[in-house]
């Protein structure tokens, strides 16, 4: 199988998560903005499982188009990734629901924390096909937002319990940190 099969699944099933979660937005049975504005916890919530969303397609692009040759490896760790990013619209949702709850956003966390462990091991088996002299490794095995992310959603699942919103501060830095693709790869892919 070559990379962009792969790729090209990916993708799909990255959509179909979008398709969910916006899907899972019920109409107002009221005609004003009042209650759009009781909608505004699961507004938000979308707002930040989209932009993971959209940030895991963006970098994952990038990554798959430094893949020397494909395996079995590399394809069961995609679908671990996917699988962890599947459960994105079920957290998103319950979160959403529960005005940002302590457990809804714990597991929100959690979730985060094991799909961007599964793109580090991803990332990590990519970074294996390449020799230790070569700019792509030089460059992957100083990432500093892979090993920075883990620490800051251990401190967002446990803030959770003290405060939802001192927690989504924490998921927000993570998104900042991320938002743009992978420059170095960018550079590299170009040349």
């Amino acid at each position: 199988m070559k990379a962009n099969r792969m790729e090209a699944f990916s993708d799909g099933v990255l959509a179909i998560i979008i398709t969910i979660m916006v899907l899972e937005f019920k109409v107002p049975e009221e005609h004003n903005w009042h209650a759009l504005i009781e909608l505004g916890p699961k507004i938000l919530s979308y707002i930040f499982s989209f932009v993971y969303v959209g940030i895991y397609w963006n970098n994952h692009h990038h990554l798959l188009h430094m893949i020397r040759s494909m395996n079995g490896r590399l394809m069961w760790l995609n679908l671990i990734l996917l699988f962890w990013l599947s459960l994105v619209p079920f957290t998103t949702a319950w979160m959403g629901e529960s005005n940002f709850a302590p457990a809804p956003t714990a597991l929100y966390g959690i979730i985060l924390l094991l799909a961007a462990t599964s793109y580090w091991l991803l990332q990590l088996s990519i970074l294996r096909q390449h020799p230790d002299d070569s700019t792509f490794y030089r460059l992957m095995s100083k990432d500093l937002k892979a090993k920075m992310s883990p620490i800051l959603y251990l401190i967002a699942i446990g803030s959770a319990y003290v405060s939802p919103w001192l927690s989504g501060f924490f998921f927000v830095l993570v998104a900042a940190i991320w938002v743009m693709p992978e420059k170095r790869i960018e550079d590299l892919v170009r040349n």
